[in-house]
């Protein structure tokens, strides 16, 4: 909906009293859609990102025993930001009367608000808060505020899934399978570190905000790459991990319009996540690449990544890192099996992003590519290589194209004592049975 087409907010019911169960859908579904605007309005009223979070918890647990009483309210957002506002308030009073950031609120409310405490018809929910016009800017604050450098990387991602996501505690340590007190434990210690360094609530200024938006991209690109293939548990994919970056990223396509590797990120989210539904089998078992059936794949997520990686050629000079990887994904998106896939370009495009961010997984994979293009001896250098490098130490992913090379070069008890370590390194289960019915097969 346009800005200047938000309903006004009003106090009114839509219905009457709501069950338990239909108010806590109800408010879990404006959360989820509207929390980033929700606390990204009132980080930049109350100038205290902790202060924000907390008011909007606490308005939402308010939101589930009055919209059970009475019904949810026209404007549930509105209701929710007037609610938060008023907790604000409230902390503001009960910290100092003489404290300043009150003495600025309570100026914003002079005009609605009596010396008694009582109220004006002017401060009610449709008394809007926060400047409509700058909720985007909001959203795009929060996500600097939330991968802000000062955070470590775990941080980061937890901060940016409850904060611009709206994923509770649970949510976020149920995906990366983490206790709940450990992830409720960073996001506390973010919290205060965001306020120990005095990170402002505002949109850094032009230049700063590019040197920045690397991190940003980086944190949904691991929490997309965690619900594409979880690094530990029983299931393959964490999808709703996954549509949640996908979500993310798009969101901040619309407010960085002019930045081409958000557009490459977000190609690579939608071609990777085209593949979703033909990589696993009827009991959760992955389906290698090869074995694949591409008429699963999604068509309309193809086009979207593809529409995307147009618009950052078009805006851009060149592709970055991340419209790279999308530019290999949408090789495979276009082949209509394995051997019709154009490997020779996949090849010559590891290349160019190896020079452009080069990384031991980005030379692997090239190896792969190389294996494909050129025969498994040539790819068996490059992974050679890297053994002696030793920049994958201890990963799964070294050892396992390692053993498939050798497979195929006929050194059957090397390529399977190779799989069988890759297998005792790998903690997700369905790539671990993977690996491991390889190295049988060998056997």
């Amino acid at each position: 909906m346009a800005r200047a087409d938000r309903p006004a907010l009003t106090p009114a019911a839509t219905g009457g009293p709501l069950s338990t169960e239909s108010a806590r859908r109800a408010v879990e579904a404006v959360w989820r859609i509207e929390s980033a605007r929700i606390v990204g309005a009132l980080a930049r009223y109350t100038g205290d990102f902790e202060l924000a979070e907390d008011v909007a918890q606490e308005a939402v647990a308010e939101a589930l025993v009055t919209w059970s009483r009475e019904g949810a309210p026209a404007n549930p957002m509105g209701w929710l930001l007037a609610t938060a506002r008023r907790r604000a308030i409230d902390s503001f009073r009960r910290r100092s009367a003489l404290d300043e950031r009150y003495a600025v609120l309570a100026g914003r409310l002079a005009e609605g608000e009596t010396s008694s405490g009582a109220t004006t018809p002017r401060d009610r929910p449709d008394d809007l808060p926060w400047d409509p016009d700058r909720v985007d800017d909001d959203v795009l604050a929060l996500m600097f505020v939330a991968c802000h450098p000062v955070l470590s990387p775990e941080a980061r991602v937890a901060l940016t899934l409850r904060a611009v996501g709206g994923l509770s505690s649970e949510e976020i340590a149920r995906a990366f399978l983490v206790p709940v007190p450990t992830l409720q434990a960073r996001i506390t210690r973010g919290k205060k570190t965001i306020a120990a360094a005095r990170v402002p609530f505002e949109l850094p200024p032009p230049e700063e905000r590019r040197q920045r938006l690397g991190g940003v991209l980086s944190v949904l690109y691991v929490i997309f790459t965690e619900g594409s293939t979880a690094t530990a548990g029983d299931r393959l994919l964490r999808t709703d991990l996954a549509y949640e970056a996908i979500r993310l990223a798009r969101t901040l396509a619309a407010l960085l319009p002019d930045e081409p590797e958000v557009y490459g990120l977000l190609a690579l989210f939608e071609l990777t996540a085209a593949r979703f539904p033909a990589r696993t089998g009827p009991d959760g078992e992955a389906v290698l690449l090869e074995d694949q059936d591409r008429r699963l794949w999604d068509r309309s997520a193809i086009r979207r990544g593809l529409a995307a990686i147009g618009r950052a050629s078009a805006v851009g000079r060149g592709l970055g890192p991340y419209g790279l990887q999308a530019a290999i994904a949408a090789c495979h998106a276009s082949a209509s099996s394995v051997p019709e896939t154009d490997w020779e370009r996949v090849v010559l495009l590891y290349e160019v992003l190896g020079r452009v961010a080069p990384s031991p997984v980005v030379e692997l994979n090239r190896a792969v590519a190389v294996a494909m293009a050129n025969g498994p001896q040539q790819a068996l250098s490059v992974v050679d290589e890297l053994v002696a490098a030793g920049g994958l130490s201890g990963s799964y992913l070294l050892p396992s194209v390692r053993g498939e090379l050798l497979a195929r070069l006929g050194r059957t008890a090397e390529a399977r004592a190779e799989l069988e370590l890759a297998a005792r390194l790998c903690r997700n289960v369905r790539e671990r049975s993977v690996l491991l019915r390889k190295a049988a097969a060998l056997a």
